[in-house]
């Protein structure tokens, strides 16, 4: 997770909660919930502040070690459960749910392991869904405020130690599907969460209700089989992991299962019968750029470096930097069909400045020069 930075109204309000009625208290909570309506969220939902049985299922998740390189997940203890040490005086969490699917599910499904082109998380085909949300949450705290006065709050969107699937699950948003994405029973998966921390003791939602049952159509379809278990990823073995958070070479044991998976994977969402209920965005900040939702891999491992910073420029691709970028399109075009055209993308940067990028280029070379031998073998019976 990155070192918290503050945007500017962003910081906690310090001054003491004002006493309300729990009439008072229960108006405004419906007032929250239109506003926040009125501002782009789909569903706005408050929680308690005890993440208890979370707290004791991360511990554990960490000491198997299913974390990876991602050390920011126990680099603060347990803030991360623990809202109150987190932000001093907060009592209740207003968590919200943003749709962001930018298309219907079939056109990004036709896109999986195509021979050709490369997927891209539909989450990262738009804007950088931090910066909206949490304008929108910042927008949505100061109509509190216009309306009660000065009160204790702080806005977290995937920025910081905060638990936001459990707290999301407590605040009636959804339950924790077996691939542990958070699951809407009218509404899929496919959306965004935000918190709003506060120390004003709203009344709370009921927490959310599992309707997983015996499907187990996650686990399966997972190309790395990284479902360990129902409701336990080894991110170790997660393609979103592989591609996004690891910053070296990506073991060699999982580039094949990756196909043409870029940046992301959304595989046990497309698979998920949940998202039949899904409906595409009408956000405009989530629509695709630059053609991204369904480019060809040879041409987006043509870009160069001044080219990927002007096109991935307020995108959440741009925290893998370029070097990455061109790690996974390497891979990809390893898995893609052996063409003249991707042979030759490959070859033009085999002699890369980065050692990193130049070991998937040979990587993904000595595939396609494997099939062509097993070919002529075949050719030759």
């Amino acid at each position: 997770m990155p070192t918290i930075i503050l945007c500017p109204g962003e910081e906690l309000a310090l001054a003491q909660a004002p006493t309300h009625t729990r009439q008072e208290l229960a108006a405004l909570k419906q007032n929250i919930v239109q506003w926040a309506k009125a501002l782009g969220f789909q569903q706005t939902g408050v929680s308690d502040i005890d993440l208890a049985e979370s707290e004791s299922r991360l511990g554990e998740w960490l000491a198997e070690g299913h974390h990876g390189d991602m050390h920011y997940m126990h680099k603060h203890g347990v803030k991360r459960s623990r809202p109150e040490q987190l932000v001093p005086g907060t009592t209740r969490v207003v968590s919200v749910r943003m749709d962001y699917l930018p298309e219907q599910q079939p056109d990004a499904a036709s896109l999986l392991d195509h021979d050709s082109k490369a997927y891209v998380s539909r989450y990262a085909l738009g804007r950088d869904y931090h910066k909206v949300i949490r304008r929108r949450l910042q927008k949505l705290a100061t109509r509190i405020e216009r309306h009660i006065g000065d009160f204790g709050y702080r806005v977290f969107v995937d920025s910081a130690p905060v638990l936001e699937k459990p707290i999301a699950e407590k605040a009636g948003i959804g339950w924790i599907g077996k691939h542990t994405n958070v699951i809407n029973q009218s509404a899929g998966s496919w959306f965004f969460l935000g918190e709003l921390y506060t120390d004003l003791p709203l009344p709370v939602d009921e927490r959310a209700s599992a309707h997983c049952g015996s499907c187990k159509a996650c686990l399966d379809v997972c190309p790395t089989d990284a479902i360990i278990a129902p409701y336990k990823l080894d991110a170790r073995r997660c393609i979103s992991y592989l591609t996004i958070e690891l910053r070296e070479s990506i073991p060699v044991e999982f580039r094949q299962a990756i196909g043409n998976r870029i940046y992301g994977c959304d595989d046990c969402q497309l698979c998920c019968p949940w998202n039949k209920f899904a409906q595409a965005t009408g956000e405009d900040d989530f629509a695709p750029r630059h053609g991204l939702e369904s480019a060809e891999l040879s041409d987006l491992f043509s870009w160069n470096e001044a080219m990927w910073i002007e096109r991935t420029a307020g995108s959440a691709i741009r925290r893998i930097g370029y070097e990455c970028w061109l790690r996974n399109i390497a891979v990809a075009l390893g898995n893609a069909r052996s063409t003249t055209v991707v042979v030759n993308a490959l070859e033009s940067r085999l002699e890369s400045e980065s050692e990193l990028v130049a070991e998937h280029v040979k990587w993904a070379l000595a595939q396609h020069q494997g099939r062509t031998a097993s070919s002529k073998e075949k050719a030759d019976v």
